[in-house]
């Protein structure tokens, strides 16, 4: 019996050495081999068996590593098929920080993908600074759809419609939602959906593969009020509803439920995509984005994520 706990022993300092060598001294299985003198199939199942009996703890010692465990636990609370958590950094209270360059690239990702996709896209200020930041691309076999409308009450261009600004980057079929973001009553909202053309961009968005959207609030600055959508009537209103978010136009409250009536009779955009068909990703973070983020999350109207580490922590209630 002695025998064989020496023999376990020897077997384990054996696992031991060939795991230090290659996670510490930094040496190849080959040369493991060698100082070993085992063959590299051996040196190999060493190394591995270090880590498996636990000879071997691996720690990442960068943000990335914080930031990976928690969108890891992000996905696991909310049953989320994406996500991405960015490190906060010295600028965490700024408008975008890295979520945008972050927005970016996987935008760009999907993009590079060779099998056809229907790519629909959101509105907002982060959005629009992740456009901002692509670079030209070749993608003729994508389409991208706007979620949203893209005319002011006043009949301007809205400023932070995103899609003509991919048309100009992107070498792919680009569909704009020629229509105001808040009609002016159901009846003018039924007049406008009617038409081919806004039937054709409906029905493509319903079918997108991925969509990317903002996630605003409704708070006293929320953007549907502060750029001139809605009156501060009708805003004091949506928080006598309940009101704690937007996507797209859509006001939902703290359990994700869209608001009967007021505004929403009126949202000219497209309905926000299912998630038991499209990837529907949110882009935001920060303090005052808390309520909507939980809100979207808890009412299954978003099932993918980009946010940052202070928010993602908030989110997992620290």
């Amino acid at each position: 019996m002695i025998a064989r706990r020496d023999d376990y022993g020897s077997r384990l300092d054996f696992t031991a050495k060939a795991g230090w060598l290659y996670y510490i001294g930094g040496h190849s299985q080959d040369e493991i081999a060698q100082k070993l003198g085992v063959s590299r199939q051996t040196a190999q199942r060493l190394v591995s068996r270090a880590v498996s009996q636990g000879l071997i703890k691996i720690r990442l010692d960068h943000p990335v590593g914080h930031c990976m465990s928690l969108a890891a636990r992000l996905k696991s609370k909310f049953s989320l098929q994406f996500v991405e958590v960015i490190p906060s950094g010295e600028h965490a209270q700024s408008l975008s920080g890295g979520l945008a360059q972050a927005a970016a690239a996987e935008i760009e990702r999907r993009l590079a993908c060779d099998k056809a996709a229907v790519i629909a896209i959101g509105t907002g200020h982060t959005l629009k600074a992740a456009i901002e930041e692509m670079v030209p691309m070749e993608a003729p076999q994508h389409r991208i759809v706007s979620l949203t409308g893209n005319i002011t009450r006043e009949g301007s261009v809205w400023f932070y419609n995103v899609v003509f600004k991919l048309a100009d980057l992107i070498t792919a079929k680009c569909f704009p939602m020629p229509v105001p973001v808040i009609a002016s009553s159901r009846q003018e909202r039924t007049i406008l959906h009617s038409q081919p053309v806004i039937r054709q961009t409906l029905s493509l968005a319903a079918r997108a593969d991925v969509a990317f959207v903002g996630i605003g609030d409704v708070g006293v600055q929320a953007p549907l009020f502060l750029d001139g959508f809605i009156l501060k009537d009708e805003l004091k209103l949506l928080h006598q509803a309940g009101a704690v978010g937007e996507i797209v136009g859509w006001t939902f409250d703290k359990d994700g439920k869209l608001i009967d009536g007021l505004t929403n009779d009126r949202v000219a955009s497209a309905p926000i995509p299912s998630c038991s068909r499209t990837v529907v990703i949110g882009v935001a973070k920060g303090e005052r984005k808390l309520p909507a983020i939980q809100g979207a999350l808890r009412g299954r109207l978003i099932n993918g994520l980009m946010t940052d580490e202070i928010t993602a922590q908030s989110l997992l209630g620290r």
